[in-house]
């Protein structure tokens, strides 16, 4: 397959996605964010139907309520989960997170 054809590659570094709150790393699919929350900061409930999400912890550590379950990460976790449900991270130290959202 030539390069036309798969797309240019894309790169960034995460520092130059700096800032609290979210960051879009790249256009398009799949949707690639940063997420950076300051200790006790919460994403309130929200959903992305049809997506999976891959959800990898860089620095500190976040609660990761899933529906009715909360799952506690910490660098250098990975989570794979629905985004049907209800999600709503909050971070227990100030965090930096990566999130793909695929569709399914």
């Amino acid at each position: 397959m030539s390069d036309d054809a798969r797309g240019a590659t894309e790169r960034v570094h995460l520092s130059d996605v700096e800032g609290d709150g979210r960051g879009v790393l790249f256009e398009g699919e799949p949707r690639t964010v940063r997420l950076a929350l300051d200790a006790g900061d919460r994403v309130p409930p929200h959903r992305h139907p049809d997506r999976e999400i891959v959800c990898h912890v860089l620095d500190g550590e976040v609660a990761m309520t899933l529906g009715d379950e909360t799952v506690e990460l910490v660098a250098g976790d990975v989570a794979r989960f629905s985004g049907d449900q209800d999600i709503s991270p909050e971070a227990r130290e100030d965090s930096v997170a990566l999130l793909v959202l695929a569709e399914r």
